[in-house]
């Protein structure tokens, strides 16, 4: 008996004592290969030795030094370790404790800075859960449901789902584009448009990557109306898709960038980066927080950056991501219920079908429960449960993608 509350509800029946590398033990030494990397979070696996021995070393110095009263070596080292990863003109950093408090942080500065009140989100967009962030985000009702109305001033265009319309890309992006055109005489003139607001792969909707077309129109569309582009970079981000940033497989600049999942490697920790000029036309004290910027999860931010550039781990996410894909797309040659593999890098997405673009949540949540049972963890997303996402950690073996993989076919037998 716990008192948890029950509206946080688990997606598997496992309590995890300890995590090491990419696996995850009970506290019967049970385990189970872990390829949710706590939704993206443990991007350098689990307990990696090098954070844990800059977390260790932190605590005993400094564990709270609140960022609007004292500054700290470690926060002040991170926002320049960052800066040697981020587009050159994104040269000031502010931080916050989870991803939906940043990007609520983007939302007040655009809105303070350039004076207008509205944002353009898209369709299947996921940026979190607090009331703003809520508001520009269409994965799924769940989010939106219960608490209505929310917060005024957004409007929604379409995304390149292809795979949703059933139409070609080049017919998809063309039709994402004219609509966004047509939002802008019937629902946000460009002078009332603050800023855009886009994941470059979208996550909790199913895996769905923008296209290069599509992401430079907007930029092209934000250029000429004086709109701000802001990249959702929170799941994406921190090399997930085999480019430090998701945006950079599109060749496009944002002026805004929130990160947050694989920055510290599970200690809680967010950043919004803009241009130092952006940044000053926010409102002073408009940015803060009791926690942001915590000393030990910068000094785990910091051994994770260590960690990621030592073992080249953005290049081994592509490199492991294209071998996943092949073993995952010669699943789909074999499973009808698998109807398209999507994603980039580690970031792979299954759609599980009962027919073509016929969803099937059902099953699908029957393959994670056959996974678990067999020692493999695995999430949902999707607008009915129906995509089976891949998010291993960067660090995650060959051995351990091929020993997933062998297991989530077993687990395809079992529930046909």
């Amino acid at each position: 008996m716990n008192h948890l509350s029950p509206l946080l509800v688990q997606s598997s029946g496992i309590c995890a004592e300890r995590g090491e590398g990419s696996w995850l033990y009970d506290g019967e030494g049970r385990r189970w290969l872990d390829f949710t990397s706590g939704i993206g979070v443990t991007a350098t696996g689990h307990c990696h030795p090098r954070v844990v021995e800059a977390a260790q070393r932190q605590v005993g110095t400094l564990v709270h030094a609140q960022y609007a009263t004292v500054t700290h070596p470690n926060m002040l080292r991170l926002t320049d370790r960052l800066y040697e990863h981020l587009p050159r003109s994104l040269d000031a950093v502010a931080f916050s404790n989870s991803g939906s408090e940043a990007i609520e942080t983007a939302l007040r500065l655009v809105r303070q800075a350039t004076g207008r009140p509205n944002i353009i989100a898209f369709t299947g967009g996921f940026h979190g859960r607090t009331l703003a962030a809520a508001s520009m985000t269409t994965s799924t009702t769940k989010v939106r449901s219960g608490w209505q109305p929310l917060m005024a001033g957004v409007c929604f265009s379409p995304f390149p789902h292809s795979y949703r319309y059933g139409w070609s890309e080049e017919d998809t992006v063309d039709f994402c584009l004219q609509e966004l055109d047509h939002l802008f005489l019937t629902q946000s003139a460009p002078t009332d448009t603050a800023a855009m607001i886009i994941e470059p792969v979208q996550g909790e909707y199913g895996y769905y990557p923008a296209t290069r077309r599509f992401m430079q129109g907007l930029r092209e569309r934000c250029d000429k109306h004086g709109i701000l582009l802001i990249a959702d970079e929170i799941q994406a981000g921190y090399g997930r898709t085999g480019r430090f940033w998701s945006h950079q497989h599109y060749d496009v600049h944002p002026d805004l960038l929130v990160t947050a999942k694989g920055l510290a490697s599970g200690y809680p920790l967010s950043a919004v980066a803009a241009s130092r000029a952006l940044m000053a036309e926010g409102w002073p004290g408009s940015q803060g927080g009791t926690y942001g910027a915590n000393a030990v999860a910068c000094a785990a931010a910091l051994a994770t950056l260590d960690v990621i550039e030592e073992e080249d781990l953005v290049a081994h996410a592509a490199g492991e991501g294209d071998y996943l894909r092949q073993r995952l797309e010669g699943l789909m040659e074999r499973y009808e219920c698998i109807d398209e593999v999507r994603g980039l890098g580690l970031m792979l997405g299954l759609e599980i079908v009962k027919a073509p673009r016929q969803p099937d949540g059902e099953r699908a949540g029957a393959l994670l429960k056959a996974c678990e049972h067999s020692g493999l963890l695995l999430l949902r997303c999707g607008t009915h449960g129906q995509v089976v996402r891949w998010l291993p950690p960067l660090t995650a073996s060959r051995q351990e993608i091929d020993q997933a993989v062998d297991l989530f076919q077993d687990a395809l037998e079992e529930t046909a």
